[in-house]
């Protein structure tokens, strides 16, 4: 650059040269980013008194915000600010903003909760997000339920009851479901025979011959499987027994079964082995009298129960 063109600029320089062509302009940041950067440093000595910030020794400083909260034991709180006090407080709001509407669910007949079409919004939003917390990791989001571990809650199909009740006692007390195993009782032929009934209830195309012999044993008193199951099949709601005859299958995966004897297979290894593991916690020690009654709702109206 020649030295016309250097001396032409009106830049100012920081009086720096190489060479004596090569100059070092003066280009100062903008005034606004300036500002800015104050402003920004401000900021930050505000923070550093307002919140925890700097460690001292086996502490820290509080800062003088403070935030008062009701722990889950009922009680009240003061702490300086921190980030799990702060999720304590905004959930007592929450808290706080839903009472009414679950005192209205606690005070009103369950019946009448579905047909008001407030509270009927209510108990689908925040039912959802109960039964997402604690009865999803069983029955999955929506209820569906998972073969060999958690029924399906939306099939109007209940080995314990469908209606409000009967929910309602499911969830406060849980469930222990119990089959016993058949091993020493039932020879293979025998346990195939029975499989082969259970089959045809369900309009599989098993051997007819097999299917009457099992027939016989189901209501004899080898295996008495009436007593649990009906004389019918359609199981027992008071001993949450299973209904044969209505193509759901929770123990026994024959819907995943392509062949015959891969279905005979399902339901013999539940007939040999039984089931002690229909196994559903009671929640009356978690949740308040008001959730499960919610819950409840909730659950009736995911299918099942109309």
């Amino acid at each position: 650059m020649s030295q016309e063109k250097l001396q032409s600029h009106t830049v100012q320089t920081t009086g720096h040269a190489w060479d004596g062509d090569l100059q070092e302009y003066n280009n100062p940041i903008p005034d606004w980013w300036l500002y800015a950067f104050y402003i920004s440093v401000l900021a930050a000595v505000a923070y550093w008194f307002t919140y925890p910030a700097w460690p001292i020794g086996n502490g820290f400083t509080t800062g003088f915000d403070q935030i008062t909260y009701v722990n889950d034991k009922g009680v009240t709180k003061t702490t300086h600010w921190n980030t799990r006090a702060l999720l304590m407080h905004e959930t007592n709001e929450a808290v706080a903003a839903q009472k009414p509407y679950f005192d209205k669910v606690a005070a009103m007949p369950f019946e009448q909760i579905a047909k008001n079409p407030e509270l009927n919004s209510f108990v689908l939003s925040a039912g959802k997000q109960l039964f997402s917390d604690n009865c999803a990791a069983c029955h999955q989001q929506g209820g569906g339920g998972k073969m060999d571990f958690a029924p399906n809650l939306t099939d109007d199909d209940w080995l314990y009851g469908g209606h409000y009740a009967n929910i309602q006692q499911t969830i406060t007390d849980g469930r222990h479901g119990y089959m016993p195993p058949f091993a020493e009782v039932l020879t293979d032929a025998q346990m195939t025979q029975l499989a082969d009934y259970v089959l045809s209830l369900s309009h599989n195309a098993v051997n007819p011959e097999s299917a009457k012999a099992g027939d016989v044993l189901f209501h004899s008193e080898t295996a008495a499987c009436y007593y649990c199951h009906g004389v019918d099949a359609k199981g027992r709601q008071a001993h949450g027994s299973a209904n044969l005859t209505d193509s759901i299958w929770l123990w026994a995966d024959v819907p995943d079964a392509k062949t015959i004897p891969l279905k005979e297979a399902a339901v013999k290894n539940v007939i040999r082995t039984g089931l002690n593991k229909g196994v559903m916690p009671s929640w009356k020690d978690r949740l308040s009298a008001e959730q499960i009654k919610l819950l409840t709702v909730y659950v009736h109206e995911l299918g099942g129960g109309k």
